[in-house]
């Protein structure tokens, strides 16, 4: 149920990702730099700044519930040997070819 939810919001976060990354330009323009010519009520710089602390936001959550993920995943379905006793033959048999 846990395992459910984390893998669901980590999903959640990296469509989140994408679509931040790819309001962004690779040359410092991306969503910032349509609000150039109009001052909006962030500005230009502050808008840049929260779109880069979105993605390191972003990318943090998503490293640190993948890690938390690890320790909520169902391990019901594994057998656990801990009773079990096998008995090992003294001799390897032969199978009919010839060694030399």
């Amino acid at each position: 149920m846990i395992f459910t939810a984390i893998t669901i919001v980590v999903v959640i976060a990296a469509i989140l990702l994408i679509c931040v990354v790819l309001i962004q330009n690779s040359k410092g323009g991306g969503l910032a730099s349509g609000f150039a010519s109009s001052n909006q009520i962030m500005g230009v710089q502050k808008t840049t700044d929260f779109i880069e602390k979105a993605t390191w936001t972003l990318v943090g959550t998503i490293i640190v519930l993948s890690v938390l993920s690890a320790k909520f995943i169902n391990t019901s379905n594994q057998v656990e040997d801990d009773n079990v006793s096998v008995e090992v033959p003294a001799e390897t048999p032969d199978f009919g070819g010839d060694a030399q």
